[in-house]
């Protein structure tokens, strides 16, 4: 269970935008949360990894505090039990695809997790390829399998497809649908894109303006006019 309860002041584009983001998530759940830019979606992933300090509540996972304002409590972003990929790959340009995954390795753990991994991302054969020889789509899934070296918990994503061509996004959304399955994981997913939402979340969080407006199954939270038009395709 994923206890979040938490307040930022943002500044951005649109001006000052009061961040309330409160909600409970359960295990295994896939949560998107949507909403127009300079909602404070990424802010909220950004808060729940401990790249982003919350300037009041707290943040509970499965009875572990993370953070907590009054308790003077912020617990350091690698030893929170989570897997996160951003829009942009963020990998190592002089390491091979095996040394990417190997260097996300903890101390002592196993070297198997990377063939399994390899195996599940259908990577095996770009091995010993650096990240300069690989498309975009083979970049994600790269960050991907890294997200998933440690076993985390709970994975989070911040828009990791929407540079990528429609094909290639539909791919790799099978994917992370494939190892949420796979590895028991909370996934926590922030996008704009409604054919995405509607196909990958059983629920989602309408932000806008920084307030959770809507909860609930994307057909019953997201705009009915975009849903029509995706409806009839």
């Amino acid at each position: 269970m994923i206890n979040l309860n938490i307040s930022k002041k943002l500044s951005g584009a649109n001006g000052e935008l009061n961040l309330q983001f409160n909600t409970k998530i359960l295990p295994r759940e896939f949560v998107t949360i949507y909403g127009p830019s300079g909602a404070g979606k990424t802010s909220v992933i950004r808060m729940l990894a401990g790249l982003l300090e919350p300037d009041g509540g707290h943040i509970e996972v499965d009875d572990n505090i993370w953070f907590d304002k009054e308790k003077k409590i912020n617990v350091k972003p690698q030893l929170r039990n989570i897997g996160i990929i951003f829009q942009e790959y963020s990998l190592f340009p002089n390491m091979t695809v095996r040394g990417n995954l190997e260097f996300a390795l903890e101390k002592n753990q196993s070297k198997k997790i990377v063939n399994e991994l390899l195996r599940l991302t259908e990577l095996e054969q770009l091995h010993d390829k650096k990240p300069g020889l690989l498309s975009g789509g083979q970049k994600q899934r790269v960050a991907l399998a890294r997200a998933l070296i440690r076993k985390p918990k709970l994975l989070l994503l911040d828009e990791p497809l929407s540079a990528l061509d429609t094909e290639m996004q539909v791919k790799l959304q099978d994917y992370i649908l494939q190892v949420h399955q796979q590895f028991n994981l909370t996934t926590i997913l922030v996008s704009h894109d409604l054919n995405e939402v509607i196909k990958m979340s059983k629920r989602v969080l309408v932000l806008e303006e920084g307030q959770i407006k809507k909860d609930g199954l994307p057909l019953d939270v997201l705009p009915l006019n975009h849903l029509k038009s995706f409806l009839i395709r």
